[in-house]
Protein backbone atom coordinates (compact mmCIF):
# COMPACT_ATOMS: atom_id res chain seq x y z
CA UNK A 1 0.00 0.00 0.00
CA UNK A 2 1.50 3.35 -0.99
CA UNK A 3 -1.31 5.75 -0.07
CA UNK A 4 -3.22 6.60 3.05
CA UNK A 5 -6.75 7.72 2.40
CA UNK A 6 -9.94 8.05 4.39
CA UNK A 7 -12.28 9.03 1.55
CA UNK A 8 -12.70 8.95 -2.20
CA UNK A 9 -15.30 10.36 -4.56
CA UNK A 10 -17.56 8.06 -6.57
CA UNK A 11 -18.97 9.92 -9.57
CA UNK A 12 -21.55 8.92 -12.14
CA UNK A 13 -22.79 10.33 -15.45
CA UNK A 14 -26.52 10.96 -14.96
CA UNK A 15 -29.43 12.79 -16.58
CA UNK A 16 -28.86 10.97 -19.86
CA UNK A 17 -32.19 9.16 -19.90
CA UNK A 18 -30.96 5.78 -18.66
CA UNK A 19 -33.86 5.53 -16.15
CA UNK A 20 -31.81 4.40 -13.16
CA UNK A 21 -30.80 7.82 -11.84
CA UNK A 22 -32.89 7.53 -8.68
CA UNK A 23 -31.11 4.32 -7.65
CA UNK A 24 -27.64 5.55 -8.56
CA UNK A 25 -28.13 8.87 -6.79
CA UNK A 26 -28.35 6.95 -3.52
CA UNK A 27 -25.01 5.23 -4.15
CA UNK A 28 -22.66 7.92 -5.50
CA UNK A 29 -21.23 11.14 -4.09
CA UNK A 30 -21.01 13.19 -7.30
CA UNK A 31 -23.34 13.45 -10.29
CA UNK A 32 -22.09 14.57 -13.70
CA UNK A 33 -25.36 15.87 -15.09
CA UNK A 34 -25.94 15.87 -18.84
CA UNK A 35 -26.68 19.39 -20.04
CA UNK A 36 -29.33 18.27 -22.55
CA UNK A 37 -26.95 18.40 -25.52
CA UNK A 38 -25.42 14.96 -26.14
CA UNK A 39 -28.51 13.27 -24.62
CA UNK A 40 -31.48 14.00 -22.37
CA UNK A 41 -33.23 17.36 -22.37
CA UNK A 42 -33.28 20.62 -20.47
CA UNK A 43 -36.19 19.41 -18.35
CA UNK A 44 -34.40 16.15 -17.51
CA UNK A 45 -31.27 18.10 -16.63
CA UNK A 46 -33.20 20.34 -14.25
CA UNK A 47 -34.96 17.38 -12.65
CA UNK A 48 -31.65 15.54 -12.20
CA UNK A 49 -30.03 18.58 -10.57
CA UNK A 50 -32.92 18.76 -8.10
CA UNK A 51 -32.68 15.01 -7.46
CA UNK A 52 -28.97 15.30 -6.69
CA UNK A 53 -29.58 18.19 -4.32
CA UNK A 54 -32.28 16.22 -2.47
CA UNK A 55 -29.86 13.34 -1.96
CA UNK A 56 -26.92 15.55 -0.94
CA UNK A 57 -24.95 14.53 -4.03
CA UNK A 58 -22.47 17.03 -5.50
CA UNK A 59 -23.85 18.61 -8.67
CA UNK A 60 -21.60 18.73 -11.71
CA UNK A 61 -22.10 19.92 -15.29
CA UNK A 62 -21.33 17.29 -17.95
CA UNK A 63 -20.81 19.17 -21.25
CA UNK A 64 -20.36 17.26 -24.49
CA UNK A 65 -20.51 17.51 -28.25
CA UNK A 66 -23.89 18.16 -29.87
CA UNK A 67 -23.96 14.71 -31.44
CA UNK A 68 -27.00 12.93 -30.10
CA UNK A 69 -26.86 10.23 -32.78
CA UNK A 70 -23.59 8.97 -31.30
CA UNK A 71 -24.30 9.95 -27.67
CA UNK A 72 -21.53 12.54 -27.84
CA UNK A 73 -18.88 9.83 -27.88
CA UNK A 74 -17.32 10.73 -31.24
CA UNK A 75 -14.40 13.13 -31.39
CA UNK A 76 -15.42 16.03 -33.65
CA UNK A 77 -13.30 18.88 -35.05
CA UNK A 78 -13.48 21.90 -32.75
CA UNK A 79 -11.40 25.04 -32.28
CA UNK A 80 -10.27 26.27 -28.86
CA UNK A 81 -12.66 29.24 -29.08
CA UNK A 82 -15.61 27.03 -30.03
CA UNK A 83 -14.68 24.54 -27.32
CA UNK A 84 -14.82 27.28 -24.69
CA UNK A 85 -18.15 28.54 -26.04
CA UNK A 86 -19.71 25.06 -26.08
CA UNK A 87 -18.56 24.31 -22.54
CA UNK A 88 -19.60 27.73 -21.22
CA UNK A 89 -23.15 27.44 -22.55
CA UNK A 90 -23.64 24.00 -21.04
CA UNK A 91 -22.17 24.83 -17.63
CA UNK A 92 -24.33 27.96 -17.52
CA UNK A 93 -27.46 25.89 -18.19
CA UNK A 94 -26.74 23.69 -15.16
CA UNK A 95 -25.67 26.65 -13.04
CA UNK A 96 -29.01 28.40 -13.63
CA UNK A 97 -30.72 25.48 -11.90
CA UNK A 98 -28.07 24.54 -9.34
CA UNK A 99 -27.06 28.04 -8.29
CA UNK A 100 -24.48 27.93 -5.51
CA UNK A 101 -24.70 24.14 -5.39
CA UNK A 102 -22.73 23.75 -8.64
CA UNK A 103 -19.67 21.79 -7.50
CA UNK A 104 -17.75 20.53 -10.52
CA UNK A 105 -17.47 20.16 -14.26
CA UNK A 106 -16.57 16.98 -16.10
CA UNK A 107 -16.52 16.82 -19.88
CA UNK A 108 -18.27 13.99 -21.69
CA UNK A 109 -17.23 11.43 -24.25
CA UNK A 110 -15.34 12.63 -27.30
CA UNK A 111 -14.93 16.13 -25.92
CA UNK A 112 -13.47 14.73 -22.68
CA UNK A 113 -10.75 12.88 -24.55
CA UNK A 114 -10.00 15.71 -26.98
CA UNK A 115 -9.57 18.34 -24.27
CA UNK A 116 -7.59 15.92 -22.13
CA UNK A 117 -5.16 15.29 -24.98
CA UNK A 118 -4.93 18.67 -26.79
CA UNK A 119 -3.03 21.42 -24.91
CA UNK A 120 -4.73 24.23 -26.85
CA UNK A 121 -8.22 22.95 -26.08
CA UNK A 122 -7.27 22.36 -22.46
CA UNK A 123 -5.92 25.90 -22.13
CA UNK A 124 -9.09 27.39 -23.64
CA UNK A 125 -11.24 25.53 -21.13
CA UNK A 126 -9.00 26.50 -18.21
CA UNK A 127 -9.11 30.17 -19.17
CA UNK A 128 -12.91 30.00 -19.38
CA UNK A 129 -13.23 28.37 -15.97
CA UNK A 130 -10.74 30.70 -14.31
CA UNK A 131 -12.67 33.70 -15.61
CA UNK A 132 -16.25 32.56 -14.96
CA UNK A 133 -16.23 29.67 -12.47
CA UNK A 134 -12.94 29.90 -10.57
CA UNK A 135 -14.23 27.90 -7.58
CA UNK A 136 -15.50 24.94 -9.59
CA UNK A 137 -13.72 21.59 -9.19
CA UNK A 138 -12.34 20.32 -12.51
CA UNK A 139 -12.80 16.57 -12.95
CA UNK A 140 -10.15 15.51 -15.48
CA UNK A 141 -8.63 12.27 -16.65
CA UNK A 142 -5.64 11.34 -14.52
CA UNK A 143 -2.42 12.77 -15.95
CA UNK A 144 -4.17 14.60 -18.78
CA UNK A 145 -3.29 17.98 -20.29
CA UNK A 146 -6.49 19.36 -18.78
CA UNK A 147 -5.52 18.23 -15.27
CA UNK A 148 -2.07 19.79 -15.59
CA UNK A 149 -3.29 23.06 -17.13
CA UNK A 150 -6.08 23.50 -14.60
CA UNK A 151 -3.76 22.87 -11.67
CA UNK A 152 -1.17 25.30 -13.10
CA UNK A 153 -3.90 27.96 -13.27
CA UNK A 154 -4.74 27.49 -9.60
CA UNK A 155 -8.02 25.64 -10.14
CA UNK A 156 -9.02 22.73 -7.92
CA UNK A 157 -8.53 19.47 -9.83
CA UNK A 158 -9.91 16.01 -9.13
CA UNK A 159 -8.02 13.47 -11.20
CA UNK A 160 -10.31 10.74 -12.44
CA UNK A 161 -10.02 7.02 -13.09
CA UNK A 162 -12.64 4.56 -14.29
CA UNK A 163 -13.81 1.42 -12.55
CA UNK A 164 -16.03 0.15 -15.38
CA UNK A 165 -13.47 0.56 -18.20
CA UNK A 166 -10.33 -1.40 -19.02
CA UNK A 167 -6.95 0.26 -19.57
CA UNK A 168 -4.18 -0.08 -22.15
CA UNK A 169 -0.52 -0.18 -21.17
CA UNK A 170 -0.06 3.48 -22.15
CA UNK A 171 -2.66 4.58 -19.58
CA UNK A 172 -5.45 5.26 -22.07
CA UNK A 173 -8.80 3.51 -22.02
CA UNK A 174 -9.50 0.56 -24.29
CA UNK A 175 -11.61 2.06 -27.13
CA UNK A 176 -15.29 1.31 -26.85
CA UNK A 177 -15.14 -0.17 -30.35
CA UNK A 178 -12.85 -2.94 -29.04
CA UNK A 179 -14.02 -6.12 -27.38
CA UNK A 180 -13.68 -6.02 -23.61
CA UNK A 181 -13.56 -2.23 -23.30
CA UNK A 182 -16.22 -2.23 -20.59
CA UNK A 183 -16.21 -4.01 -17.24
CA UNK A 184 -19.68 -5.41 -16.62
CA UNK A 185 -18.83 -7.68 -13.70
CA UNK A 186 -19.49 -5.85 -10.40
CA UNK A 187 -16.87 -7.92 -8.58
CA UNK A 188 -14.16 -7.00 -11.10
CA UNK A 189 -15.19 -3.35 -11.08
CA UNK A 190 -15.15 -3.23 -7.27
CA UNK A 191 -11.69 -4.81 -7.19
CA UNK A 192 -10.46 -2.20 -9.66
CA UNK A 193 -11.93 0.55 -7.48
CA UNK A 194 -10.03 -0.72 -4.44
CA UNK A 195 -6.72 -1.07 -6.32
CA UNK A 196 -7.06 2.50 -7.62
CA UNK A 197 -8.05 3.95 -4.26
CA UNK A 198 -5.58 2.06 -2.08
CA UNK A 199 -2.55 1.41 -4.28
CA UNK A 200 -2.97 3.95 -7.10
CA UNK A 201 -2.60 1.28 -9.77
CA UNK A 202 -4.79 -0.41 -12.36
CA UNK A 203 -4.33 -3.60 -14.32
CA UNK A 204 -3.95 -3.43 -18.09
CA UNK A 205 -5.17 -5.64 -20.92
CA UNK A 206 -1.56 -6.63 -21.54
CA UNK A 207 -1.43 -8.24 -18.11
CA UNK A 208 0.69 -5.64 -16.36
CA UNK A 209 -0.25 -2.70 -14.20
CA UNK A 210 0.26 1.05 -14.37
CA UNK A 211 0.14 3.87 -11.86
CA UNK A 212 -2.99 6.05 -12.03
CA UNK A 213 -3.61 8.86 -9.55
CA UNK A 214 -7.29 9.06 -8.62
CA UNK A 215 -9.26 11.51 -6.52
CA UNK A 216 -12.55 10.39 -8.08
CA UNK A 217 -13.74 7.10 -9.53
CA UNK A 218 -16.23 7.05 -12.39
CA UNK A 219 -19.16 4.75 -13.14
CA UNK A 220 -21.07 5.24 -16.40
CA UNK A 221 -24.75 5.62 -15.55
CA UNK A 222 -25.89 4.20 -18.87
CA UNK A 223 -24.22 0.85 -18.20
CA UNK A 224 -26.64 -2.04 -17.89
CA UNK A 225 -25.17 -3.05 -14.49
CA UNK A 226 -24.34 0.43 -13.19
CA UNK A 227 -26.39 0.00 -10.01
CA UNK A 228 -24.76 -3.33 -9.18
CA UNK A 229 -21.30 -1.91 -9.89
CA UNK A 230 -21.90 1.14 -7.69
CA UNK A 231 -23.20 -1.06 -4.86
CA UNK A 232 -20.26 -3.46 -5.08
CA UNK A 233 -17.73 -0.61 -5.23
CA UNK A 234 -19.19 1.09 -2.16
CA UNK A 235 -19.12 -2.16 -0.20
CA UNK A 236 -15.57 -3.02 -1.26
CA UNK A 237 -14.24 0.45 -0.44
CA UNK A 238 -16.00 0.44 2.94
CA UNK A 239 -14.40 -2.93 3.70
CA UNK A 240 -10.95 -1.33 3.46
CA UNK A 241 -12.01 1.71 5.50
CA UNK A 242 -12.59 4.20 2.68
CA UNK A 243 -15.71 6.37 2.85
CA UNK A 244 -17.43 7.91 -0.17
CA UNK A 245 -17.61 11.70 -0.35
CA UNK A 246 -17.34 14.40 -3.06
CA UNK A 247 -13.89 15.34 -4.32
CA UNK A 248 -12.27 18.48 -3.04
CA UNK A 249 -8.83 20.00 -2.72
CA UNK A 250 -6.57 17.65 -0.79
CA UNK A 251 -8.83 14.60 -1.06
CA UNK A 252 -5.84 12.40 -1.85
CA UNK A 253 -3.10 12.15 0.79
CA UNK A 254 0.03 10.30 -0.24
CA UNK A 255 2.48 8.84 2.20
CA UNK A 256 6.12 9.80 1.93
Amino acid sequence: MNATRATIDLNCDLGEGAERDEQLMQLVSSANICCGVHAGSHDLMAATVRLAMRHGVAVGAHPGHMDREHFGRRELPISPADCAAVVAAQIAAVARVAGGSLHHVKLHGGLYHQVGRDPALAQAMVELLAARWPRIVVYAESGSNLAMAARAAGLVVAEEAFIDRRYLADGTLVPRSSSGAMIDDPVEAAAQAVRLAVDGVVGTCAGGEIRVAADTLCIHGDGSRAVEIATAAREALAAVGIAIQPASCGSRVRSS
